[in-house]
């Protein structure tokens, strides 16, 4: 038996979402089904609101219903230094530590040339003329995940502006809180024996 083709569509919706398979668009179209009428339509102009009313800082390369956005509007910003991530959700992560006060820049990705990802399709030509164009920048902080990818992406950059004369750091990476020492794989291990500190 097939599932009437409004649930069918609904499924084949969910499943476009990363990380929802098959049985999770199943359980969500039969919710959203059952969902009242007023939900359903405000979830569907939340969505169409995301979609006409977002767009990407022309500074920073954040999401924003303005431009440029609240961050690089703001005055009281340390205007010396700019932290590198991969996507706009990287800042709210680093926003909500409410201990960075610099500004940002969203690189839209990571170097991955198996996935056609290259620096042209990164917001990496609009980073460098910042820091031509800003010379209070003088350090540029690189935050980009712990990936092969994420690795390749943070080399690349530093060779690229290190010429500049601005520092280059990178997030230091390694065990985390609470962990244990025999459950880390080696790379966590070397990370967190070059990033480890005088205490």
């Amino acid at each position: 038996m097939q599932y009437p083709e409004p649930i069918a569509k609904l499924i084949d919706s969910y499943m476009h979402l990363p990380g929802i398979g098959r049985k999770t668009a199943v359980r969500l179209a039969y919710f959203t089904v059952n969902m009242d009428k007023n939900d359903i339509a405000n979830f569907a102009e939340a969505l169409t609101e995301t979609k006409d009313k977002l767009r990407y800082c022309s500074i920073c390369g954040n999401l924003t219903d303005e431009d440029p956005c609240e961050i690089c509007q703001d005055p009281t910003r340390n205007q010396s230094e700019i932290l590198v991530v991969e996507q706009p959700k990287d800042i709210m992560v680093m926003e909500r530590m409410k201990d960075y006060h610099g500004l940002y820049h969203v690189l839209g990705g990571v170097l991955s040339p198996m996935d056609g990802k290259g620096p042209d399709e990164l917001n990496v030509r609009s980073l460098i003329k910042r820091l031509q164009a800003n010379e209070a920048v003088n350090e540029v902080i690189i935050a980009t995940n712990a990936t092969p990818e994420g690795e390749a992406t943070a080399m690349y950059l530093s060779k690229l502006i290190k010429p500049a004369g601005i520092k280059v750091t990178r997030l230091a990476h390694g065990l985390s809180v609470g962990s244990d020492i025999e459950y880390a794989d080696e790379m966590t291990l070397f990370k967190a024996v070059q990033g480890r500190t005088e205490i």
